[in-house]
């Protein structure tokens, strides 16, 4: 199987796309249509990421609004997902021209909860 991809997502809106079979935010506060394909990270990029969207890695409470890890299976996606930087020479992301199905998502977790499990599997190497 190919590695998982993580999307950070609020559980709200999450919550709002399990109603609809799938999930179109792009990123905080940007839809798919606004800017043309959904972010995604590897594991290891997930701590930067959540940095830089809500300046604290491990801020699992925005503004009112919990965040969630989408665990995403590639093999079930029906867009193309394309690795690539913002900028040249620059590290490559994952990012999904389409919408992210539902079903796709094999696990969602509380963003806390995937920092403490990491934790743990990095103590126990």
């Amino acid at each position: 199987m190919a590695e998982l991809l993580l999307h950070l997502a609020e559980a709200p809106l999450w919550e709002a796309a399990r109603g609809t079979g799938t999930y179109e935010m792009s990123t905080r506060g940007r839809t798919l249509h606004d800017e043309g394909f959904i972010h995604l990270s590897l594991p290891h990029q997930l701590p930067g990421v959540a940095r830089m969207l809500y300046g604290n890695e491990e801020a699992a409470d925005v503004g009112g609004r919990d965040l969630v890890v989408l665990v995403v299976d590639p093999a079930r996606l029906t867009a193309p997902v394309r690795f690539e930087a913002m900028k040249p020479g620059g590290e490559e992301f994952p990012h999904l021209y389409g919408p992210l199905p539902v079903d796709a998502v094999v696990e969602v977790r509380p963003l806390e909860t995937w920092y403490d499990e990491r934790r743990e599997e990095d103590e126990h190497r």
